[in-house]
């Protein structure tokens, strides 16, 4: 099974349960919105995923069968029912990492 998934500037890791650390509920299916274009990486039907986010990490559950992640720009993922957290890609120049943005 796949465990990385990259979607334009969001990386998405398979983990094996959520953190056992006290995590806040998120209701938008959203994991980045765009900067430069206004779309967003989504996932299509709200209803197939759980949200949460603890300070600056972000999680979420896969709760049906799969999801799919959508954006404009980028062909679809379908993700297995499970855990999975997500983030912004880094990127190194010279004197400077900074954030990738799609």
């Amino acid at each position: 099974m796949q465990r990385h998934w990259r979607h334009g500037d969001i990386m998405i890791g398979a983990i094996e349960k959520l953190p056992e650390r006290t995590l806040v509920r998120n209701g938008a299916p959203v994991l980045a919105w765009g900067e430069v274009t206004s779309h967003s990486h989504r996932i299509e039907d709200p209803k197939t995923a759980i949200f949460h986010t603890r300070g600056q990490e972000s999680y979420f559950e896969v709760v049906a069968e799969s999801a799919r992640l959508v954006h404009e720009e980028h062909r679809p993922i379908v993700l297995p029912r499970g855990f999975y957290r997500f983030w912004h890609q880094r990127e190194y120049t010279p004197g400077t990492i900074r954030r990738v943005v799609d």
